[in-house]
């Protein structure tokens, strides 16, 4: 047989990659051709190389698969994003080129002690996926322990491992017999193993276990990725909330200098607490009402296009909040609202009531208490002007009152500086007797507020009042005050005087309308001297009869000079019989029932209570009063 020709048959089988058994077709061909021994030595060399060849190919394919594996999971490692995913890959990928039954891995669980399944390619046994396995114990324990592979061809049989039950009902459930284990490292510590397992005996080669520590250190490599990932993630986010809360902290302090300046800025052009408010709500946006010591709104402001309702004072419990935000020296939450106390010292000013847009931060809340200060401050600072104020307009009262006019033009400019024309008509109220500051600090504000003056004097409070109605004024004060001070008062009243001169006879009329109104029983009311009858004909240093006479029986009297009737001799009649109506009769020379015809004329004009006893004896005097004019 030709060499060549030999040579060329086994380079065609290598170059088809052809099975091993067809190696032997040209021997035996040869052999069935009767070929000499020679040539048979010869052809069985040239099969020999053939195989040798054949081979050295087998394991550079086999390698290059293991390459391209490795290659893979690298790749698969530089796109990491599911750890357990790549995981996957690795362990069957260990199956796929040792071309075992089943590979699996397993982790050091550090707090426990001992090792536990992580994934799995291949297994059928739940009891076997689920298996835990002792620190030494098992062919994974002891790898786990020493950081070292070991490989079985028959591990049930094997006595180098350390058997227990549970592991080998394990392994038995899922018939493996062959198993492999190497170790995955990072560093010098060893945190698990990766397996490779045949339910049929089986030898490893030490490429085998090469190329599962291959493998088994990308798995490392993919855990501690995982690790690094996942603390870079926590401190990522870390940064993010650190980041976040320096930010909110970073608008905070702003806001607080915002508002610092803003309210500075309103101390120092002499704002109000209207302008607090609103600089208040321009920072923390939402809406705000501010109230007095009595709970009544003094001022309220709101930001443009929020969504939060004015709070409504009455609807809250203020008495606890206020008081706990006093103890505690801080703004209070109570539901949606926050309360802060405007105190100064002991003394309770009010408080602001606000309803935010959003929950305000521990620094927010710093600025609205900050607020609540300089709320205090304009209300005593309002106040101690408005004390001032009223001290010098009760001063000028007080000399009114007490002292002779002699220089009425001076008199007039200190009154004008106060916003006062005592040419304008004035009443004098007194009221009460033995009141408190309570009552003279409502006085101040009511007289301010009318533009008059008020001044306590001997336990009464005296008010000049512009008007020229001192019966209405009398009542009014008399009215308001008595709501104040929860009890009845009385006032007396006189006026209108219209020169500074007048006031001082204006007061004592009034201070003695008042201690008759005492002495006659009608306390808790008031009245000037024309609502007392004769009596106020002895007050004051008027003498105004024809206006008493006019009061009480000038309708009777007029009706009397338009219709020519006798309404006046009838009541003189009536009066003189004793309130008879036959002997009155009999002295007008009429019928008793003209006398009642008449006396009913009478109540129309008067009124029905014209013959009561506290206006019969104003009627008889005004009625002799007339005939004596």
């Amino acid at each position: 047989m030709d060499r060549a020709l030999m040579n060329l048959e086994f380079l065609e089988l290598l170059a088809r990659e052809a099975a091993l058994v067809e190696f032997e077709r040209p021997v035996l061909a040869a052999r069935a051709s009767g070929v000499p021994a020679a040539e048979l030595d010869d052809l069985e060399q040239a099969k020999a190389l053939a195989l040798r060849v054949r081979a050295l190919l087998e394991r550079r394919r086999r390698r290059e698969e293991e390459l391209s594996a490795l290659y893979d999971t690298a790749g698969d490692l530089a796109g990491l994003r599911d750890v357990d995913a790549v995981l996957r890959a690795i362990v069957h990928r260990a199956r796929t080129l040792l071309g075992v039954d089943c590979s699996y891995l397993t982790l050091n669980d550090d707090e426990r002690g001992d090792t536990y399944m992580r994934i799995t390619d291949g297994s059928v046994a739940a009891s076997f996926q689920q298996l835990r396995l002792p620190s030494g114990a098992g062919l994974g324990g002891l790898v786990a322990l020493t950081g070292t592979p070991y490989a079985t061809a028959n591990y049930p049989t094997d006595p180098r491992f350390q058997h227990t039950t549970e592991i080998d009902l394990g392994v038995a459930d899922e018939g493996l017999v062959a198993i492999l284990g190497v170790p995955l490292r990072l560093g010098s510590a060893v945190i698990g193993v990766l397996f490779a397992a045949n339910r049929a005996e089986r030898p490893f080669a030490r490429e085998e276990v090469a190329l599962l520590s291959s493998l088994a250190a990308h798995a490392a490599v993919a855990l501690d990725t995982a690790r690094l990932l996942s603390e870079t993630q926590t401190a990522l986010a870390e940064l993010s909330a650190a980041n976040a809360v320096i930010q909110a902290h970073s608008e905070s302090v702003e806001r607080a200098a915002d508002a610092h300046d803003r309210m500075t800025a309103v101390v120092l052009r002499g704002g109000g607490v209207d302008d607090v408010a609103a600089d208040l709500v321009g920072v923390l946006h939402g809406a705000l009402v501010v109230i007095d010591a009595q709970g009544r709104t003094v001022a309220t402001a709101q930001t443009p296009g929020s969504p939060a309702e004015l709070p409504d004072p009455e609807g809250v419990e203020l008495g606890e909040a206020v008081a706990a935000s006093r103890s505690e020296g801080r703004s209070v939450r109570r539901n949606d609202l926050v309360i802060a106390a405007v105190v100064a010292g002991a003394d309770n000013l009010g408080a602001l009531l606000f309803r935010p847009d959003r929950p305000l931060a521990a620094a927010d809340q710093r600025i609205l208490e900050r607020a609540a200060q300089i709320t205090a401050l304009l209300l005593l600072f309002r106040r101690t002007v408005a004390d001032a104020e009223a001290q010098v307009r009760g001063d000028l009262l007080d000399d009114l009152i007490s002292r002779p006019v002699r220089e009425p033009d001076a008199i007039r400019s200190r009154a004008a500086r106060l916003g006062l024309d005592l040419d304008a008509p004035y009443v004098l109220v007194v009221a009460g007797q033995e009141l408190r500051q309570r009552a003279m600090s409502w006085a101040r504000t009511f007289a301010a507020g009318r533009r008059g003056l008020a001044v306590m004097r001997e336990g009464r409070i005296a008010l000049l009042l512009p008007g020229a109605d001192p019966a209405a004024l009398s009542r009014l004060v008399a009215r308001e005050l008595a709501r104040v001070l929860g009890d009845e008062v009385t006032a007396g009243a006189a006026g209108p005087a219209q020169d500074p001169g007048g006031v001082a006879a204006a007061y004592r009329e009034a201070d003695q309308c008042l201690d008759a109104l005492i002495a006659l029983g009608r306390s808790g009311s008031g009245a000037c001297a024309d609502d007392l009858g004769y009596v106020g004909l002895l007050l004051g240093d008027r003498r105004d009869v024809g206006g008493f006479v006019r009061r009480a029986a000038g309708p009777v009297i007029e009706y009397d000079e338009r219709r020519g009737t006798a309404l006046v001799r009838t009541l003189e009649a009536y009066f003189a019989a004793g309130g008879g109506l036959a002997k009155a009769a009999e002295a007008l020379h009429v019928h008793v029932n003209t006398v009642t015809q008449r006396l009913d004329r009478v109540a129309q004009l008067l009124g029905d209570d014209w013959d009561s006893p506290s206006r019969v004896l104003d009627l008889q005097l005004a009625l002799r009063l007339h005939r004596l004019r």
